[in-house]
């Protein structure tokens, strides 16, 4: 009986948390630019706008490019960040490891008001790089998180032995570290170029209308008239997100990436 109600309990919140999405799905393809659900008619036309449409494709494309360096950039800085705590235990090197997670630990809005009174103050307000170090100072915590679990994971004793065997801290990084950290460091990755690709708020108070995301540009959108490009839209995104956090679960080892080995050990 417990099992049946954990089931139909299970199956409920499913449901719940699935509706909207089916509702959105429904919507963009409607045969009609109408706000319908059930959807009347069926058409995917509103799917081909994104890449037809000459003001949908800048901005899809505007935003792949924001996602894609944004999330290597907040890596780069996340990757040393993660190795020097890891290798200097001392407690004053967490002092470092709280600023890496203070930008995303912050209301957005703060981060988002903090960072256009930097580019305002500097007179770089509007320029599309701002957006991009924006979002990787905003998403640094993401890839910082992950490589931490990654480095916890590793034997130290591998370590002791490379260096043993005469190999500096370069060698020892390239050749032990990283093949052991590089799940750690994609599923970083992918976790910052989707929240990034997603973003709104800190692209939107950094870059203006200068540069429009596929955020921005539905919001944009949105004072001429609904029109189901947008669904469709949304409807990309869930699957972009689905695919690419199924394909970290899949070859990623989620339970490792989420810290159940860290809990094996203790």
């Amino acid at each position: 009986m417990n099992k049946v109600l954990t089931r139909v309990y299970f199956t409920l919140i499913a449901i719940f948390l699935a509706a909207p999405i089916v509702v959105v799905a429904g919507v963009s393809v409607n045969e009609k630019q109408s706000l319908n659900f059930p959807p009347q008619g069926f058409s995917l036309s509103w799917y081909g706008a994104i890449f037809t449409d000459a003001g949908w494709r800048s901005a899809l494309f505007a935003s792949l490019i924001l996602a894609l360096t944004a999330a290597a950039l907040a890596v780069a800085i996340a990757l040393p960040l993660a190795w020097f705590l890891w290798r200097r235990l001392a407690p004053w090197a967490q002092v470092f490891q709280l600023l890496g997670i203070a930008p995303f630990t912050l209301p957005p809005v703060i981060t988002a008001l903090g960072l256009l009174t930097f580019w305002a103050t500097t007179g770089f307000y509007g320029q599309p790089w701002t957006a991009v170090i924006s979002h990787a100072i905003f998403f640094v915590t993401l890839p910082l998180v992950t490589l931490s679990l990654g480095f916890s994971a590793i034997d130290r004793s591998l370590v002791e032995a490379a260096s043993t065997m005469g190999a500096d801290d370069r060698t020892i990084f390239r050749t032990v570290v990283l093949p052991l950290i590089m799940p750690y460091l994609v599923s970083g990755y992918a976790f910052a170029f989707v929240l990034s690709l997603n973003e709104y708020i800190v692209a939107y108070m950094t870059v203006g209308f200068t540069m429009e995301t596929l955020p921005i540009k539905i919001f944009n959108a949105l004072r001429y008239g609904y029109t189901p490009v947008m669904a469709s839209v949304t409807v990309l995104f869930v699957v972009m997100a689905a695919l690419i956090f199924g394909l970290v679960a899949r070859f990623g080892d989620l339970p490792k990436l989420l810290g159940a080995n860290a809990a094996d050990d203790k």
